[in-house]
């Protein structure tokens, strides 16, 4: 039997900002897990205070294949015919990736191609950009390389900082994600 599209899990690290909005903004889909690889991560608790099912494990110091199978696992049992990573940092190794191939959404702080990867406002500052955003993309094997499903873009200014362009970029991260992953599981 094949998983619905429309129920999701969500992988995160952290405070979950991503996760809430795409709870908060769910159209066409239901969040059925929320999955961390950071127990203490304070989108986990915020999930539960909702009544969604969460699941977590600390993934440091773990095999990374044996983690990975077991966090995979979990999802199934959950239903989720789609995963939705939101602020999971960890990199996933390829047989967890190939077992969801097709499956799995990441939102990403740049305007993909450009900037795969980590310090992606540093990065657009250094290099003197006047444009910038994020991306919503397919999870591939290589790191931040799959179908661009949809981007938004935010201006830059001169006066712009790390901290300053990476509010932006998150509040238009949190319009895109839900939008973009409406579009997905409906397609």
């Amino acid at each position: 039997m094949t998983p619905d599209p429309r129920k999701v899990a969500i992988l995160i690290s952290g405070r979950g900002s991503n996760m809430r909005e795409l709870v908060r903004q769910a159209d066409g889909y239901e969040v059925v897990l929320v999955a961390s690889n950071r127990p203490a991560a304070a989108g986990l608790i915020w999930a539960e205070q909702r009544g969604i099912t969460t699941w977590s494990e600390d993934s440091r110091g773990q095999d990374r294949a044996a983690y990975d199978q077991r966090l995979g696992d979990r999802l199934k049992e959950s239903g989720a015919g789609t995963i939705a990573l939101a602020g999971f940092m960890r990199i996933l190794g390829p047989e967890f990736i190939r077992r969801f191939a097709g499956r799995m959404l990441n939102i990403h702080p740049s305007l993909l191609p450009k900037y795969k990867g980590l310090d992606t406002h540093q990065r657009c500052l250094d290099a003197g950009d006047k444009e910038h955003g994020c991306s919503v993309h397919v999870v591939t094997e290589e790191l931040d390389a799959g179908e661009v499903v949809a981007q938004a873009r935010v201006d830059v200014s001169p006066l712009d900082t790390v901290s300053s362009l990476e509010a932006k970029v998150l509040e238009r991260e949190h319009e895109l994600y839900p939008q973009a992953l409406a579009r997905f599981v409906a397609r």
